[in-house]
């Protein structure tokens, strides 16, 4: 864990955080605007500066969890919401975190985190876990080529690739390219909804 927390520390400290748009991305937004129930538990996974969570916390959303694996995010966070609950606030490897929530919203995070078999299989078996029975998971991955660099983050991958990790753990809902990414990202994400199976 120390490595990654390191290697994401050392990417706010430098100020380079070209996926932070500033803003809840309009996927998410509009997911989140279709629901109904307050009283659900959200988990965002590599929440970032968790603009989601902002919007989701603003609008009435009082059992949203935001995880990341570096404190300084969830510092600017706070300082943004001070009144957001720190319970609610976690530091922790995703792989080692422990929990049950109604919807996971993935904002690329899946891209995030060295792409061999072993870390995308246990992404997808760790993410059931997380979940309760009916329990979905919904977000954005990005449709780019997946890299050879081990060093050029965000990864990427393609619909059959995730697909071929997920559909052990999860039933596909929906999984296809997004109509609604921000201009820059505009045939680079799918959008998806999986239940766990």
């Amino acid at each position: 864990m120390k490595e990654e927390e390191n290697y994401w520390t050392q990417r706010y400290n430098e100020h380079q955080t070209g996926w932070d748009i500033g803003y809840p991305s309009t996927p998410i937004k509009e997911y989140v605007d279709q629901l109904t129930d307050t009283t659900i538990h959200i988990l965002i996974p590599g929440a970032g500066n968790a603009y989601e969570a902002e919007y989701l916390w603003k609008a009435g959303f009082k059992n949203v969890h935001i995880l990341d694996i570096s404190e300084i995010p969830l510092k600017e966070f706070k300082n943004r919401n001070p009144d957001f609950p720190h319970a609610n606030m976690h530091q922790a490897d995703f792989f080692e975190f422990k929990g049950q929530y109604d919807l996971i919203l993935e904002q690329t995070f899946f891209c995030s985190f060295i792409p061999t078999d072993d870390n995308r299989n246990a992404y997808a078996k760790h993410m059931s876990e997380l979940l309760k029975p009916n329990g979905k998971l919904v977000g954005l991955w990005f449709d780019i080529p997946l890299t050879d660099d081990m060093a050029k983050r965000p990864f990427g991958g393609n619909k059959d690739l995730y697909t071929n990790y997920l559909s052990t753990y999860f039933k596909t809902i929906t999984f296809d390219p997004c109509y609604n990414s921000i201009k820059p990202r505009q045939g680079k994400e799918l959008f998806g909804i999986f239940e766990v199976r």
